[in-house]
């Protein structure tokens, strides 16, 4: 099992610009899917991107695309998500999640490891 923990979250106004990390830790990271969630009080924990292990799959949400960025380093075990063009929507508690199966396992959250979360919170 891989264990994961995200960080960057915080505070940012509307138009403004967060990136979010997710370090991996107990295996090699550049076997895995990896995918971000995020989930806002009272609502379901929903899909935001994901990354195929190559790099040469990526997938958006349709709320997040143009405004939303996926990428890996491998070499330090870390997937980022480049958030730009902030609005108070996105606020919510972001979860990275990775699987070393399929890339539909984890844009659907049927994966294995999720992380703790990082809150995200835009103002308006």
């Amino acid at each position: 099992q891989v264990q994961l923990a995200e960080s960057g979250g915080g505070l940012a106004q509307t138009g403004g610009s967060l990136r979010l990390s997710c370090a991996a830790s107990g295996q090699p990271f550049n076997t895995y899917e990896v995918a971000w969630f995020r989930q806002r009080p009272g609502e379901e924990r929903e899909f935001v991107a994901a990354i195929s292990w190559r790099a040469n799959v990526i997938e958006y949400a349709d709320s997040v695309n143009g405004r939303f960025t996926i990428s890996r380093d491998d070499s330090k075990n870390i997937v980022y998500l480049q958030m730009s063009s902030l609005k108070p929507e996105d606020t919510a508690v972001y979860y990275c999640h990775a699987d070393a199966g399929f890339f539909r396992t984890v844009v659907e959250g049927r994966g294995k490891n999720w992380g703790q979360g990082t809150q995200v919170t835009v103002s308006s």
